[in-house]
Order: structure tokens, then sequence, then C-alpha cells
């Protein structure tokens, strides 16, 4: 709320500098040094920290404003401009300066902003006077100027919207350089106007598409962008029409841009649509130029603004792929970053974590664009939320202490139809599963324990202790395949009844309440008041974690196909999407392979048979702890448990053949040393086996110190050695 006495000083205050500055020209003795210290304006008040609301919202200027582009997006050609509103301080027509934040977005016509769908023009008589969200009733008293840009294509804008095409972007960077002085820009009654009132720096937020603007301009390295918040956004969208080579659905960007264009011109931009149809080639759902102009983490290297990503790790509109790869290259690239990680959906975080959510933007702002020392990044970079409204603060994400282990799809025992082993499978074993493209993911997932024709499924015995995975998991499976083509599926899944956010719900893990709270300053025309919301959880026998999936002519590349010879053998390699998750005591770990997954992607039809072979299959999981916690919670030692010497020589010349020691020397080394203690054993000498046993123990310490065995085959090989010791002595 504003505070009366500070508001009327600082008026008075502005009051008297605007005499002063008219009396400027008349005041011989001022230098023009003095002349522009009397006009440097401070643009905010600090209490405790943060900018206080010190400006009238009610006197606050509103303006439509036209800027000049050189780009034709509906190449009809004339020149698109861009439209934006603009509202800022009444203080900027008297030479106070400020910062802007800015949502551009292609929303403001129809579908609206935020989770109470706010448009421009509510009443449709062709007046904006809505401002969308609260970034308006919340910074413009604290000193920022709001900024709400339509895309090129969309509501006030002229032109067609190319769903992530070049052209969009473009109309952020015109924008931009208008408010750092670059540019033309007329107001609604034709007048150029200048934006004398900024300072030129500019941060840009948004959820879902207004993100993804924000993403690309970042990957663009405009000048004066200083930061982004994107939002559920989008970072390539290659990835979010397709998976592995496998669509969605199909025609994506066409009908997107469709949904988006101003309502006056969709029949005008139908050109424009059937060009993004050939473009994004929905037959072979391969990576080729019209996705390589629209793949923002390519160019991460051209980032110079801070990024705080906020996303939601079930959101499965835009899904955790977009923050997860941009997040990689944005940490190559050493940008400053920070980054909230939900369990909802699709939502923004004032709908999912309003108080602390408002408060953080605060300061962020504060720092990045006016440059308020408020200790911001000295904080923790991550925040996660592990269950409903319960969050954890890390240093990096994924996890620093987060090892990447490789766990081996073994044979069934006698009470699972598929095990997991970080030890070698000496045994050649293969499985197999018939594509079945009708089959619901429930039925993929359900009935764990019973074996079935359009699946394989490997599951841990129950947890002996938690067990968090931080990062993406890494699905490597050789298999052969009957058909030139079929899908591959892997799910990751947590089988213990446990509550969990619903993020399935029609709200994506919340729920709107009638009860509401305002954030900043309202008028007659833009109330800062919103409603609130809280988390739906649900009680449920499993969850499933995540999700992978390719197209298995995708095998080589993503950026084309090759058709399967039936019979022979591949090597599938493909992510699952990012995950941070806790599988808790108690609980089984599984992982399901399977074919279709027609809840999500379009199907493929052929009803191909693939037999996976297990010895040279296996998943790569980013594990707290590592190997060792793994085998810990899982309950398994590790290794091989052989009988004789004679399996562990097995061992050994299995992992002589993948490469896992340094030269030949030190795996012929090994064989001597296994060969006398094998020979001690026919004998029936069980004191010297023991003895030669602890020999070559220390033998793998010393070749683990000098870097002569790989860290896998040392532990597995300590601990078979171990467990032969035990069964001799």
């Amino acid at each position: 709320m504003f505070k009366k006495t500070e508001q009327n000083i600082h008026r008075i205050f502005l009051s008297f500098i605007t005499i002063i500055m008219i009396l400027t020209p008349m005041m011989s003795t001022v230098t023009a040094e003095e002349s522009e210290q009397i006009i440097d304006i401070p643009s905010f008040d600090l209490e405790e920290g943060v900018t206080e609301p010190v400006y009238s919202y009610d006197d606050a200027i509103k303006e439509t404003i036209y800027v000049e582009s050189t780009i034709d997006s509906d190449n009809d050609g004339n020149s698109d401009r861009i439209a934006i509103d603009v509202m800022r301080p009444e203080e900027t027509e008297n030479g106070l300066e400020v910062p802007i934040i800015m949502d551009a977005s292609p929303y403001y016509e129809s579908l609206g902003r935020g989770n109470e769908g706010e448009i421009k023009d509510p009443n449709g008589d062709g007046e904006n006077t809505m401002f969308p969200l609260y970034y308006d009733n919340y910074f413009v008293p604290r000193g920022y100027a709001v900024v709400l840009l339509d895309m090129v294509g969309t509501n006030n804008s002229d032109g067609c919207p190319t769903t992530g095409g070049h052209e969009e972007i473009d109309s952020v960077e015109i924008v931009i350089d208008w408010l750092n002085g670059k540019g033309k820009a007329w107001n609604e009654d034709g007048q150029e106007v200048t934006a004398d009132w900024s300072t030129g720096k500019v941060g840009m937020i948004g959820k879902s598409y207004d993100g993804t603007l924000a993403n690309g301009a970042a990957a663009r390295g405009i000048e004066g962008l200083e930061t982004i918040v994107p939002i559920g956004a989008i970072s390539s969208w290659y990835d979010y029409y397709r998976y592995g080579g496998i669509p969605f659905y199909l025609n994506g960007p066409a009908g997107l841009s469709k949904t988006v264009t101003n309502s006056e011109r969709i029949n005008h931009c139908a050109p424009i649509r059937e060009e993004l149809t050939v473009g994004s080639d929905d037959t072979t759902g391969d990576y080729n130029e019209f996705w390589a102009e629209r793949d923002f983490v390519k160019d991460a290297e051209n980032v110079t603004a801070s990024v705080f990503a906020i996303h939601g790790i079930n959101d499965y509109n835009v899904k955790a792929n977009h923050f997860s790869n941009w997040w990689e290259e944005l940490a190559k690239n050493d940008v400053p970053r920070k980054l909230w990680i939900t369990q909802t959906g699709h939502v923004d975080p004032f709908d999912f974590r309003r108080e602390e959510w408002v408060e953080t933007l605060h300061r962020w702002f504060d720092y990045w664009l006016l440059g308020i020392e408020n200790g911001i990044m000295d904080e923790p970079a991550v925040d996660i939320e592990r269950s409903a409204d319960e969050w954890e603060t890390h240093n990096a994400w994924p996890d620093e202490e987060a090892e990447t282990i490789e766990v081996k799809f073994a044979p069934g025992s006698d009470d699972l139809p598929g095990t997991l082993t970080t030890a070698p499978l000496l045994d050649k074993s293969n499985k197999l599963f018939v594509d079945n493209p009708r089959q619901t993911e429930k039925q993929m997932v359900e009935d764990e324990f019973t074996e079935k024709e359009s699946r394989l499924i490997f599951l841990t015995d129950e947890l002996k202790e938690d067990m968090r995975l931080s990062g993406v998991p890494e699905i490597s499976i050789n298999a052969t395949v009957d058909k030139e083509d079929t899908n591959l599926t892997a799910l990751i899944v947590d089988y213990g009844r446990d509550e969990r956010v619903d993020h399935r719900s029609n709200e994506e893990g919340i729920r709107t309440l009638d009860t509401v709270t305002c954030w900043g300053e309202s008028s007659d025309d833009d109330s800062a008041c919103y409603k609130e919301t809280e988390k739906v959880t649900h009680e449920a026998p499993y969850e499933i974690v995540t999700h992978g999936w390719l197209d298995a002519q995708n095998w080589q590349s993503l950026d084309y196909s090759t058709p399967l010879e039936p019979e022979e053998e591949y090597n599938f390699q493909w992510d699952a999407l990012p995950e941070d998750y806790v599988f808790k005591e108690g609980h089984r770990f599984g992982i399901i392979i399977t074919g279709s997954d027609r809840n999500w992607l379009t199907t493929d039809d052929n009803e191909a048979t693939v037999d996976v072979i297990l010895e040279e299959s296996h998943v790569k999981l980013p594990i707290i702890g590592g190997v060792e916690a793994f085998n810990d919670a899982t309950g398994h030692n590790g290794g091989t448990s052989p009988e004789t010497t004679a399996d562990l020589i097995e061992v050994m010349e299995y992992y002589d053949e993948k490469g896992a020691f340094e030269d030949e020397t030190t795996a012929r080394i090994m064989q001597i040393h296994l060969t006398a203690i094998e020979h001690y054993e026919k004998v029936g000498s069980s004191e010297k086996v023991v003895k030669h046993l602890n020999s070559f123990s220390s033998l793998l310490d010393y070749q683990k110190e000098n870097k002569l065995i790989s860290e896998d085959a040392y532990l597995v090989l300590n601990i078979d050695t171990q467990y032969l010791i035990d069964q001799f002595q």
C-alpha cells in the first residue's frame, strides 16, 4: 500500500525538480554537469531492501504504441507494425527514467493470460482498458514501466504468426531496440513518439508461449535485454511437437498459428499456415531446417541475459525437457540463473506458491533491472517441490551428488517378471513384446507382477531405504524388430501407495478458490485482486515418474529416418524426460519397455514384435550417492555372487571385453592372479585361496588408485572377491 507521507514528499520533490528544469536555461551560473545532476531523479525508494510503491497507479500513463519494423510476415509487401501497450509512472513525463518489465504474448485478444484468462479489451469496444496479470498493478507503483507486446500477427500487431519463426522474435527485438532509442514508433494519434522515459533495461517474463518468446529473445542476445523469467516455456519447438521423431499430434504449428492469429486476418494468413504445414513435415517427424530455426537451445551461447526459469516437472504440455535442455546449455555458458521445479503441470507460480513467488520475483527484478544489491544471487539457485507445498533448496540441478549409474535389465525371479541389477549379466537372455497401439498407459503400468505380451516390466524388491533420482535417465536397448518401423516407450514408475500432487487433475495440480488476494494497486478498469488456489492431491498405488519415447527409424539421428531391416540387431538409445524424485522406502522402482503410447503420441500401427537382448541393454540413472546408494536401497550387494573362481574369471573377462582396463598388461596380471587362485581351489587349498583372493583385492585397490580400471569394474570385482572370500572362510 502507499505510504501517504512518503508519497507527498516525493511529489513535492518532483515538483521542485520540474521548476528547476524550467528555470535552468535562465540560470547562467548552472553548469552542464550540474544540470545533468538536477534531472537525475531517483526512480525508487527502498524499504527492507526492496522497492516501495511510491508512484500513483491511478495517475500512471497508459498508451498504445505502434513500432515500425522491417518484418513482412504475411508476404504482402508491407512492413508489419508491432503494437505494444505501455503503462509507466506519470513522473516519467518530467524526466524520470524507469526500467521495463515486458510480457510479449500472442494471447491478448482471445485466450487471455493468467488463471482467470484476462485480455486487453474485455468489453470488445476496441479500447485496451485492461493490463492482464498483476505486473502493472504491483510494479508500476514501484518505479517500473510495464510493456505488453502483441506478438506479430496477433491482436493489434500486423502480419501473421509463424509459430516460433524468426519473425516472432524479430517483433520482440524491434520493440526492445525502440526502448533503447533505436527505430521509430507512433501513438494512436499518428504522432511519432520516443521512449525517452526508458533506462533501456528490459526484463521479459511470461508463461508458455510468452516465456518462449523470452527464451527466443535471450538466445538472440538482444542488447538491452537484461533478464528473462520463462515459466513453463518452450526452448525448442521441435521438442514441443515431437519426441524422438514421433509427433505428439498432427498439424501442430499451423493449428496454433490459426488459434492466435488476429481474428480479422485468419483467412488472410492461410497461405502462411500452409507453409508451416509443409515445413514441419509430419510425415517423417524428423528434425530439419524448419525446426532448427525454432531451436533456441542451440543458440544458448548468445545469451547475455540472466535466466530465472520455472517449470512443472509434471508439465505434459510444455514438457520438462524444455527447461532441462535449456538449463544445461546455460550452465555451459556460465549464464547467471535460478530455477524453480514444481510438482504441478502447466501452472504459473502465482497460482502454486503466490506469496513466495511475488516476493522472489520482486527481488529478482530489483537486482537485475535496478541494480539493487539484495542478496538474491547469493541464495541457493534451485527450489524443488518435493511434495504438495513442501519445498527444498539446492545449489544445483541436477544435484551435485548425483552419479550416473548403469542398471541392467535382467531376467525375472520367482516373484518378479523382470529384475534390475547393477552387476553384469553373464548369461545370454532375451525377452520380447508386441507393440499394441491400442494399449492405454494404465494397461502398460498396472498388474506389475504379471507378464504381458505388450510390455516388458523390470522391478526391484521393496526398497530398504529412500532413493533419490536427479537428472535425465537414458535408455539403451539392443533388439531386433520384425517390421521396418515401430515406436518405443520407456516408463519409470514408482510402485507404492502414497499421497501425491494430482497433476493430471483438470487444473494440473491446483484448485481455484472463490477467495481473492490483492497484489498491488487497483483502478476502476484493472483490479489487482486474483482468486486464490490450493494444491490438489490424491492417493494412488503408483506414480508414472517419467516417460521417454523414440521412433525406431530415428535410431541413428533425429535428422533422418532409416527403415529397419527385419531381424537385424539395432542399438536404440533415447532419453526420458528429466526428473527429481524420491522413491520411498517400502516402494518398488520399476521400468517398463513397450511400444506405442497413444496417451501422448501418434501411434505406429505395424504391431511389430521387438526382441530385446537383455545382456546388451540397460538404463542409465542419475542417483544421489551412485551405485552404492542404489544397491543399498534395493537390497543387493551389487555383485554377481560367484560360486567359484571360474565365475570370477568370467566377470573379469566380461569387463575386459568392455574395455574396462587401461591396457592389456593390466588385464593379463589379473588373469594370472585369478588362474593361480583357481588352481588352489581345484586342489582344495582353501587357506591359499583366501590368501590370494585378499592379494587380488589389494591389486584391485592399486589399479583403482592408478586409474587402470573403470569404476564399475572395480566395484563389481571387489564385491565378488569379498563374496568368494566369505565362501571359502
